[in-house]
């Protein structure tokens, strides 16, 4: 049944004018490319395109061209038993797509849309929905909170540099990017600076087949350096709050950047 706001749970709409959604889809498929993250995003699109047009226009294109501004919602991908062959993922279980916002509007459009596709076909792989359910996200009240990655965080500075947590730069940067993810969804930034903590992180080449990057530099696959595993993250209360329902760092609409309070 198609999520009307009248309808939806009063849990999930915590604050006038926005909410918190977080919200997990099974799919049955027998294959997917190992570098699935675009094919997620066109599904979450599609979604968006289906639910309310005029709201994917808004969040993906100004003036006829691209939006870059963050969008306020993030995803994760999980995949229960499958091996790699020729860059392809043979699947023996099932799919999971994760997708976490604390923006009302934003979480029940996606939700809805994907209500709508029973199957999503992306070049020659083909997702079957299974199920789609709320999941009950977790409530920060400290300052300093305990992270684990369910999508690799991805930090770059302003000439496109991956950094790694080690570099000196890592936390100015991360600084930078959570200011702007909070500004473009609240309307004000950072109360107070993050001081961010490795505490396991293991670095993730994560593969993208972006079709922009492929007509600039005739490259077929774009190589991100990104970061999975634990970390602590230590700043202002609500900051921390909302950037764990937003998540944290570059390309999160892509699959980055997702996170979950240990």
């Amino acid at each position: 049944m198609i999520i009307k706001e009248t309808e939806f749970p009063k849990i999930y709409k915590e604050k006038k004018g926005g909410g918190v959604l977080r919200f997990s889809v099974i799919f049955k498929t027998d294959k997917l490319p190992q570098a699935n993250n675009m094919l997620f995003v066109s599904l979450i699109k599609e979604a968006l395109q289906k639910s309310n047009p005029e709201y994917y226009e808004k969040i993906y294109f100004y003036n006829g061209k691209k939006n870059k501004q963050p969008k306020n919602f993030c995803f994760s991908i999980f995949i229960q038993d499958f091996e790699v062959r020729d860059e392809i993922c043979y699947i023996k279980d099932k799919v999971f797509l994760n997708i976490s916002t604390p923006d009302y509007e934003c979480g029940v459009n996606i939700y809805n849309g994907l209500l709508k596709i029973k199957n999503f076909t992306y070049k020659n792989f083909h997702l079957n929905r299974e199920k789609i359910f709320l999941v009950r996200e977790k409530k920060i009240n400290d300052n300093h909170v305990v992270f684990k990655t369910l999508s690799p965080i991805l930090i770059r500075d302003k000439n496109n540099n991956f950094l790694e947590p080690q570099n000196e730069k890592f936390n100015e940067e991360m600084n930078y990017i959570c200011n702007e993810i909070l500004k473009n969804y609240r309307g004000f930034g950072l109360k107070r600076s993050l001081t961010f903590q490795d505490i396991s992180l293991k670095k993730k080449i994560v593969k993208q087949e972006i079709e922009g990057f492929t007509q600039i530099t005739g490259k077929k696959i774009f190589y991100a350096n990104a970061y999975a595993g634990l970390f602590k993250l230590e700043g202002a209360v609500s900051d921390l709050d909302d950037l764990y329902k937003l998540g944290i760092g570059f390309r999160r609409s892509q699959g980055f950047g997702m996170i979950e309070v240990v």
